[in-house]
């Protein structure tokens, strides 16, 4: 479908593709990966027709259609949020501007119409609904001005328009930044059933492992295909770059020798003729390139906070509501210094609440928050970037704290995390989203405190710069507790995890693998949503749950936060079993959709009426899925309603 063929093209006066080829065909999902500035971007701006190539081309299959999701920003204008997912098409956008605001009797009303009809616009919205509900826009969302939404939202209903578009061939750019944990594991799961191509960049690896069955990497100037997932890549390109070492190691032993005799016997008369053949040979040699050097680690040894007391912080009886939602009752939470626990349960499940209340961020309703002896609290979350200067410099920034380090370290810490040479005295108000983000990480991790609390760090991270946080924060001598929908990122740094659900906390005094095993997940992200307490787990009880469960006058407030949690448990058991009911019908109402495509497209062809009954049996079976289709939309509009008012 999508073919590229002996592609060159430079940029800023680097070579970025040189004689590079790739074929797309349709169902393929493939994974673009390659270092920061390699040509990612580029080549998706080539497909899209945006940029030409030097020299190659860059073909597409006839009538084959394109979407585009881009990293971190998409257009949006007056449309509503409904009204920018069906916007399929220009001519449909516009189709439906008009409806609104043309009256019904005007020529203008009439076209639009006409054009609504052709693309099935009735049928586009109940479409469009599922795929926003999957997305987490709730139903009061649809009718709301698109632009009123926050940046991340709107790229949310963008992926939720291309979804409904369907194009043959997706090109997704960090699909994932926007996504929370659920809506993730959703939009994952219709990946693999969508029907046409897909391209995508994403740093994160467990997603890549899930989705796609080829890894394309940008290396060398070339498009280079391995076949399998992320880490069927890594193995492979490991075992390549042995094999190229070693033929290289030899074709540079030959080459050596061959020069060694054209320069021992230029001079001589009787050998001038056989030195100089040599060299020829040299000449025609097909040079084989060093295999590109792994990214180096960062060897730099971050500074490091005071140390602290033993218990670090603690919470004792909590209560923390929004208006009449209450999150958590009587909630008991101990830390103690050097743990590193990550914090894991379904959406409003309360984790960030918890991360902001050990934070200071959110005040105390009721119950008692207390530091430990020489505590100092760090909290890292999205919103960190605003407190960035615009007025200064990325150095500028990173050496503008209480202990300032040298311009020579500012710059070594900068570099691992993609700032290099010139890029350390760019302004502040020019950075991406993603710039921004990775400085705000430098900063905190160049005058870190000694409890260090982290909401979802590596979005807008790329895979280099995950693995230098991972670096840093694996010499981090201090207190961390973080949340994060990235299963590499938790499993090499989480010693412990707390499962949240329904304000009741559940700690695990093992790893993530640990977790694993005990919760008996189908996928290493599902357990990172999961709703329940686990069957079967040990968890260990800390100083806080052992005091809550001593002393006079405390039985019958067990048994009352007991009788509390069994209610909310039962609640919590009947939305989960509404939602599971609501994902099952929005998978399979995609598998009749798909049916009705097939069955249209094979009422198109001649060759259809040539066999006898094979038309009317079609027709027949089309009829059946038209009313399936309706009588499964109407449950799900029904189910998703109740879900919203729950």
């Amino acid at each position: 479908m999508l073919t590229i063929s002996q592609l060159t093209k430079s940029f800023g006066g680097r070579i970025l593709f040189e004689e590079a080829s790739l074929q797309v065909n349709r169902g393929d999902r493939v994974g673009l990966v390659g270092p920061n500035g390699a040509g990612k971007s580029t080549l998706f701006s080539l497909i899209l027709n945006e940029a030409a190539p030097d020299e190659g081309r860059v073909s597409l299959e006839r009538a084959a259609t394109i979407g585009f999701l881009p990293q971190e920003s998409a257009p949006v204008g007056d449309e509503t949020v409904l009204e920018l997912a069906c916007a399929i098409s220009p001519e449909m956008a516009h189709a439906q501007r008009v409806l609104k605001s043309a009256a019904e009797d005007s020529p203008e009303h009439h076209e639009a119409a006409r054009v609504f009809d052709e693309n099935d616009g009735w049928r586009l919205e109940p479409k469009a609904k599922r795929i926003l509900a999957g997305l987490a826009f709730r139903e009061s969302d649809f009718a709301r001005p698109a632009k009123a939404l926050s940046g991340g939202w709107v790229m949310r209903a963008h992926l939720a328009r291309l979804l409904v578009q369907e194009p043959d061939l997706l090109l997704l750019d960090e699909p994932t930044n926007h996504l929370d944990l659920e809506s993730l594991v959703w939009f994952q799961e219709y990946l693999r059933s969508y029907q046409g191509a897909i391209l995508i960049i994403s740093h994160d690896r467990e997603f890549l492992n899930a989705l796609v069955d080829s890894i394309v990497e940008i290396a060398h100037r070339r498009l280079n295909r391995y076949r399998g997932n992320w880490d069927n890549y890594v193995e492979q390109k490991a075992a390549r770059q042995e094999q190229q070492m070693a033929a290289y190691k030899n074709q540079q032993r030959e080459i050596a020798s061959l020069q060694e005799f054209a320069d021992r016997f230029r001079a001589k008369a009787s050998k001038a003729s056989q030195a100089q053949s040599k060299l020829k040979q040299i000449e025609r040699m097909e040079k084989i390139e060093a295999p590109l050097a792994r990214e180096k680690t960062v060897h730099f040894r971050f500074p490091q906070p005071p140390r602290s007391g033993h218990r670090v912080i603690t919470l004792k009886d909590i209560d923390h509501a929004y208006d009449d939602l209450v999150v958590y009752r009587g909630m008991n939470f101990e830390a103690e210094r050097g743990q590193r626990t990550v914090l894991v349960g379904p959406n409003g499940a309360g984790k960030s609440t918890l991360l902001k209340i050990l934070g200071g961020v959110l005040p105390v309703q009721r119950g008692t928050r207390e530091l430990g002896h020489n505590v100092k609290v760090g909290y890292f979350a999205q919103y960190r970037v605003e407190m960035l200067n615009p007025r200064q410099t990325v150095l500028e920034s990173v050496r503008d704290v209480p202990n300032p380090v040298s311009e020579q370290t500012a710059r070594t810490v900068l570099g691992s995390f993609l700032f290099r040479g010139d890029d350390v005295f760019k302004s502040i108000a020019v950075l991406s989203g993603g710039e921004k983000t990775r400085l705000a990480l430098v900063k905190l991790l160049l005058d870190p405190p000694n409890l260090l609390l982290m909401d979802e760090p590596t979005t807008h991270l790329d895979i280099g710069s995950i693995d230098a946080l991972i670096t840093a924060l694996a010499q981090f001598e201090g207190t961390l507790i973080f949340i994060s929908h990235d299963v590499h990122f938790i499993r090499a740094i989480a010693k412990n995890v707390l499962h949240i659900s329904a304000g009741n906390l559940t700690p695990y005094a093992g790893d993530y693998d640990y977790y694993l095993e005990k919760s008996r997940a189908i996928s290493a992200r599902a357990a990172l949503t999961a709703g329940e307490k686990l069957q079967n787990a040990q968890p260990e009880q800390t100083a806080a749950t052992k005091a809550e469960s001593s002393g006079p006058g405390m039985r019958e407030m067990r048994e009352q936060k007991r009788a509390e949690a069994e209610q909310r448990k039962a609640e919590a058991k009947v939305k989960r079993d509404r939602e599971k009911r609501v994902r099952d019908l929005e998978m399979h109402i995609l598998g009749l959709e798909t049916r009705q495509k097939q069955i249209a497209a094979e009422l198109e062809k001649p060759e259809t009426y040539q066999t006898g009954g094979a038309a009317m049996q079609l027709n027949r079976e089309l009829m059946t899925l038209n009313e399936d289709v309706e009588r499964l939309t109407r449950e799900w509009e029904a189910l998703t309603a109740e879900n919203t008012q729950i």
